[in-house]
């Protein structure tokens, strides 16, 4: 059975009454003194907080996907680099049946198509699995033609690209924006933040390791042309992200505005995480780190001329806000346009940034080129 299965949670949570009952029936008799007694009384004690906590833990993974399987969970999958020997293009992958959520039926030149693929990276030998939705225009006579802009839509760390469709509807929020005038059909990719799993990259260059932002910045957009009618130019790539996924936005854009004609980050920070997950990710070179911290780019280095939002809730998510007020600051005496969008209150969850998630998608389409 799968780390997310319901049925895994099912006997844990049994696991767990079971191990509630036993201690209430077994109380009576361990109340007595002597060691015997005492060590009954701790192990059922322990038996019982693990069985809650590992119930607790899998409810809390299934709602926010950090692990999507064992080996991920254990850091045995093969997910790691790989020798791709210059390939160029997506690999479609099968066995997966996720839909677009809300939307009945399968018609591609109605509700669109989602497919599970796996992103080669021909430059840095990188790879990881994740999803591409393609609008119903894709798929419609009119727009046989057309090459279409795209949207990189980058989840939390560990999460899984899965979440970005099961938990914030990403494929159905573009389709409804869509069908209303609010946005222009786009493609768009949902990818976790490392391609180096279990190791979390921050979308930096590691210094003698996974080279991420080459691979965010010229192995994904190359095989996404590739392997679709995706454009090339001015305004045809975004980047938007949540949590680990909003840092790595903000950051892709800033750092290629010619790649990128705008990046969108939602309770995104803005300094590279820097803990066991992450390992040294500069090599021990101040400079690297520094420039790894957003605000401090905006201040010391030339501020690029690209289009940013970020997005967040003024109370319940730690020092978001006040971070990003120093960001925003930092912004107003260059050529950096920074937007921002804001809820009162919300944590760092999927509510809050499904609140956000139709202006952002809205806001992100406005700097895109049409379909052309």
């Amino acid at each position: 059975m799968g780390l997310t299965s319901h049925k895994v949670l099912a006997l844990s949570a049994l696991w767990a009454v079971a191990m509630v009952v036993a201690t209430v029936w077994l109380w009576p008799r361990l109340a007595r003194r002597g060691w015997p007694a005492v060590l009954g009384r701790l192990g059922t004690i322990v038996a019982t907080q693990l069985a809650v906590m590992c119930t607790l833990g899998l409810l809390a993974n299934n709602y926010f996907a950090f692990y999507s399987s064992w080996d991920d969970l254990l850091g045995t999958a093969d997910n790691g680099p790989v020798d791709v020997q210059n390939a160029i293009g997506v690999q479609r992958l099968g066995g997966d049946d996720v839909r677009v959520t809300g939307e009945p039926g399968r018609d591609p030149a109605r509700i669109g198509r989602l497919e599970r693929i796996r992103i080669p990276g021909a430059t840095t030998g990188l790879a990881t699995d994740g999803y591409v939705y393609l609008p119903p225009e894709y798929f419609q006579p009119q727009f046989a033609d057309k090459r279409f802009p795209a949207v990189i839509a980058i989840t939390g760390f560990p999460g899984d690209a899965r979440n970005l469709v099961t938990k914030l509807n990403y494929p159905a929020t573009q389709l409804h924006l869509v069908r209303e005038g609010k946005a222009k059909p786009a493609v768009l990719v949902l990818m976790r933040p490392s391609p180096a799993m279990p190791r979390d990259t921050e979308c930096e260059d590691v210094p003698g390791g996974p080279q991420s932002d080459g691979y965010f910045s010229r192995d994904v957009p190359a095989a996404i042309r590739a392997g679709y009618r995706v454009a090339s130019g001015p305004g045809s790539l975004g980047v938007i992200g949540n949590s680990t996924g909003g840092y790595c936005a903000l950051k892709l854009a800033m750092r290629h505005p010619d790649v990128f004609a705008a990046g969108a980050s939602l309770s995104g920070y803005y300094r590279a995480a820097e803990d066991p997950t992450t390992g040294d990710l500069f090599g021990g070179d101040g400079r690297r780190r520094d420039e790894a911290d957003l605000t401090w780019r905006l201040t010391h280095l030339p501020q690029p001329r690209v289009a940013l939002l970020v997005g967040g809730s003024k109370e319940g998510d730690g020092d978001y806000w006040g971070q990003t007020q120093g960001f925003l600051t930092a912004a107003k005496a260059g050529p950096t346009r920074v937007s921002s969008i804001t809820v009162q209150t919300g944590g760092h969850n999927f509510n809050t940034w499904s609140r956000m998630l139709p202006a952002s998608l809205g806001w992100l389409g406005d700097r895109l080129a049409p379909p052309a």
